[in-house]
């Protein structure tokens, strides 16, 4: 498929689907030899406290009716074998058409785990599942994702430093309440902004007034001190 192809429609996710889909892919990447998983790893993957956002804690009961469901959606299978643990896969390169992409699953599974994050936090995150060698480069990753619909960019457009963005895989209600929210955290800041530099302003203003006042003083003391020295002249002093 190449970076022209139209966007197939992306599948929503919800949370829970979103926790384990972005476990099975980390681990994964970050250690293969215990991948497949069993529903305890998957777990115990869950509910780390590291690299999660936000902290969950599931059971094994919780996981197994979550996996079921990403089996009947083609998300998720299952292995099976005489005598052994059942463990799970996820199938997410070919149910989201990213066969090859090896970094932009990276990305991707990171925010699954994380949710909206800034460019900067996401390279280093992903970085420890698939190299990326700058913020350029991700970005790149970025904008293939993003004609994927597979990531949306949450600040306003021109924006170059501390852009944050976020998976495509929400329900729409649920996208549109991070939009909002986010939008709300946008205007606080620059509502923030716009009172530093006024104060900034003011502060100023205050000093070039009383650069002027300093300026009178001396100019007064000048004149008194010349009127002095005119007064003793006088008296022949």
């Amino acid at each position: 498929m190449t970076d022209e192809t139209p966007a197939a429609a992306v599948p929503a996710l919800n949370a829970r689907e979103r926790r384990v889909l972005g476990v099975l892919v980390e681990k994964q990447k970050t250690t293969p030899e215990y991948y497949p998983m069993t529903i305890a790893a998957i777990v115990t993957a869950c509910n780390q406290k590291s690299n999660r956002d936000p902290v969950t804690n599931y059971d094994a009961d919780d996981v197994e009716e979550i996996l079921d469901c990403l089996r009947k959606r083609g998300a998720a299978v299952i292995l099976e074998g005489s005598g052994r643990v059942p463990k799970w896969k996820h199938t997410l390169y070919d149910w989201l058409d990213l066969k090859g992409r090896a970094a932009e699953m990276a990305v991707l599974a990171e925010l699954l785990l994380r949710g909206p994050q800034t460019e900067g936090d996401l390279r280093g995150r992903a970085g420890r599942m698939n190299e990326i060698p700058d913020l350029t480069a991700l970005q790149t990753l970025l904008q293939y994702l993003s004609g994927r619909g597979l990531v949306v960019t949450l600040s306003p457009p021109g924006q170059r430093r501390g852009v944050v963005v976020t998976h495509g895989l929400y329900p729409p209600e649920e996208l549109e309440r991070i939009r909002s929210s986010h939008a709300h955290i946008l205007t606080k800041q620059e509502e923030t902004t716009v009172t530093r530099a006024s104060s900034a302003t003011i502060s100023n203003e205050e000093v070039a007034a009383l650069r002027a006042e300093i300026d009178a003083l001396k100019a007064t003391v000048a004149s008194l001190s010349a009127e002095f020295h005119e007064f003793k002249a006088a008296l022949g002093a």
